[in-house]
């Protein structure tokens, strides 16, 4: 396993995934205050198989979702990062940002903090042109992140899931984007090294995929 990348902010590391961080995960991901506004809670094989796809899009890409600490407070806290939206859709191929925190790490200013260092790094390092967040209508909490993010929302982006049934209470989706800003920046890499994700269950900003 390669070490890099990782990101460093004034209170948070974002890095690779450790095996300590299993189980500490599973219970983050199982908490339904987590997990309000996803499908349902996960199972430890659930949670494990989110974080070994997260590190194989590591070693594949250079980039996926890193586990998150609070430096010197806690070795685990959730997952920020990037990933490819897995379904096809008017606004695909495309790149998001997301994040998952513990409840009682909410409301700190971490997802925001940890988020801006994860769009310097896709628009500086790896040369994306865009950015997008998708959740459900409801999650009011993590559309208030997009908003600080300074991401664009756009009432006719607003979709509904595709791998949701018809009817869900969370079908209802919103689109937020962010462009890259005008300036040098790096060639993007190949398409074939960009992140993909096989699972139907959510990797970002607490919605369905």
């Amino acid at each position: 396993m390669t070490p890099l990348p990782r990101l460093v902010t004034d209170r948070l590391l974002l890095r690779r995934w450790r095996a300590e961080d299993r189980r500490p995960f599973a219970a983050l991901n199982a908490d339904p205050l987590v997990t309000e506004f996803l499908p349902g809670p996960l199972t430890q094989a659930e949670s494990d198989a989110l974080i070994d796809r997260s590190e194989e899009s590591f070693e594949r890409n250079g980039f996926g979702l890193w586990a998150v600490e609070v430096a010197r407070v806690e070795p685990l806290i959730g997952f920020i990062g990037l990933d490819r939206v897995s379904f096809p859709s008017p606004f695909t191929p495309a790149v998001e940002i997301g994040w998952r925190l513990a409840a009682d790490h909410s409301r700190k200013g971490y997802a925001t903090e940890g988020g801006r260092a994860t769009l310097d790094f896709a628009f500086g390092r790896l040369g994306l042109d865009e950015i997008v967040a998708l959740t459900a209508v409801a999650n009011q909490r993590s559309r208030r992140v997009m908003e600080r993010l300074g991401m664009n929302h756009r009432p006719d982006d607003d979709f509904d899931h595709p791998l949701l049934p018809s009817g869900h209470p969370l079908q209802r989706h919103v689109l937020y984007r962010l462009r890259a800003p005008a300036g040098p920046k790096r060639p993007p890499p190949p398409p074939d090294q960009l992140p993909s994700a096989s699972s139907s269950e959510s990797t970002g900003s607490d919605s369905a995929r």
